[in-house]
């Protein structure tokens, strides 16, 4: 397997094309990592539909689907060793996307929006036709993927149960830099939603939970805005605030600054987990 393609890349086989319109595909996870989360997920049905894009337009332009995000169902875990099933619709550069494990949905994405940008910044092309050739073919092998990176989230404050605020070292160098991407190293926005994620899960853990719940879960995330590339070495400043507060649900919002300035955003749906 080529280098470029081990550390973060999520589709193993596309197995329907009509490009720029639709487009499905598998990833199985390796059973060897300890979790897959959903924010990789999310990750690998965007991965998809940008095979569907590049191939529309010959290779020459890449996009970043989810740049912008109406909203991400999280509908149920999933688990090292299982297999993704995906499914793209597109228009124009709007995707609607969901990934199901045996038949059952584990996440849908809503009105993912993102510019093209010239494929040459940040890509090989002829690679990527290689690479999208064998997908559509028999496929990648599997497993090259060694799980999620640990990366130094730092708890730096907050007022409990109202906002909570952490500092992100972004790795100077990292596996899967290689992958995403070769001529501009950009920091996967789906590691950046994965640590804001945790953050408000942290913060959920402050949150009075109705009677008779055990705990708040994350059931949706929208308004997703990533607005900055960022690069390797950045530090961010990350900040998670309940924006809203009833007896069945508790709205988050996730915020990322780079120097100063706006990076990125979410809000962030917390609703009480069903007594088991």
């Amino acid at each position: 397997m080529h280098e470029r393609f081990r550390a973060f890349s999520f589709v193993d086989r596309i197995t329907s094309i009509r490009p720029g319109v639709r487009i499905r595909g598998k990833y199985a996870i390796p059973s060897a990592v300890e979790a897959f989360p959903s924010s990789l997920v999310a990750e690998a049905v965007g991965q998809l539909a940008a095979w569907a894009a590049m191939s529309a337009v010959g290779f020459e332009r890449r996009p970043f689907v989810a740049g912008l995000a109406g909203s991400i169902e999280l509908l149920a875990p999933v688990r090292p060793g299982q297999e993704l099933e995906m499914t793209v619709e597109l228009e124009s550069v709007d995707a609607e996307a969901a990934a199901a494990v045996d038949g059952s949905p584990v996440l849908r994405l809503h009105n993912c929006v993102g510019p093209m940008l010239p494929q040459e910044d940040y890509d090989d092309p002829r690679l990527l036709r290689d690479r999208f050739e064998l997908l559509c073919g028999p496929g990648a092998a599997p497993g090259g993927f060694g799980g999620v990176p640990t990366l130094p989230l730092r708890y730096v404050g907050g007022e409990t149960g109202q906002c909570a605020r952490a500092q992100l070292q972004v790795p100077a160098s990292a596996p899967f830099f290689a992958d995403h991407f070769p001529r501009r190293p950009v920091f996967p926005g789906s590691l950046l939603m994965h640590e804001n994620m945790q953050l408000a899960a942290l913060l959920a853990t402050e949150i009075p939970v109705p009677t008779d719940h055990p705990r708040w879960v994350l059931q949706t995330v929208s308004n997703l805005k990533l607005r900055a590339f960022i690069p390797p070495g950045a530090t961010l400043e990350l900040a998670a605030k309940v924006t809203e507060q009833s007896v069945d649900s508790a709205a988050v919002a996730v915020e990322t600054r780079m120097g100063g300035r706006v990076g990125g955003g979410a809000r962030v749906l917390l609703v009480p987990e069903k007594p088991s």
